[in-house]
């Protein structure tokens, strides 16, 4: 079992920027896979970014260039950073874990499905005012 605990959330303006973290309680080969997911209200759950143990990055078209994933395998710990957000960015942000070896592929368009994931955590409020 993995615990997943996201923090950095909150309130900010157009504009400006956050960073989320995410710490996982071990490492298994289900944390081989890192990935930030959000869900806005009324929404499905869509995937933002992914990042493996070995540092392959992929992103979603709607956050490329604006948003950074970045993690330490010692600390067990997974960044979201957020620059230049935008009012479409509010949602709640979920960090998951899985052990896919090719979740980072470019070619994937983006992170995998969410089936993929097998942990998950309970997630962070972001809200982008105008």
């Amino acid at each position: 079992e993995v615990t997943l605990v996201e923090s950095g959330g909150g309130s900010v303006q157009s504009g400006g920027s956050l960073r989320l973290s995410c710490i996982a309680s071990r490492s298994t080969h289900d944390t081989y896979c890192m990935s930030w997911f959000r869900q806005a209200p009324g929404k499905e759950r869509e995937g933002v970014a992914s990042v493996d143990s070995d540092g392959r990055t992929v992103y979603a078209d709607s956050v490329k260039g604006r948003f950074t994933i970045s993690r330490d395998n010692a600390k067990n710990t997974v960044w979201l950073q957020m620059n230049n957000l935008k009012q479409e960015d509010t949602a709640l942000y979920s960090c998951a874990a899985g052990g896919h070896r090719d979740c980072a592929n470019t070619g994937w368009g983006g992170p995998l499905p969410q089936y993929e994931y097998r942990f998950w955590g309970q997630g962070t409020q972001v809200t982008v005012w105008s």
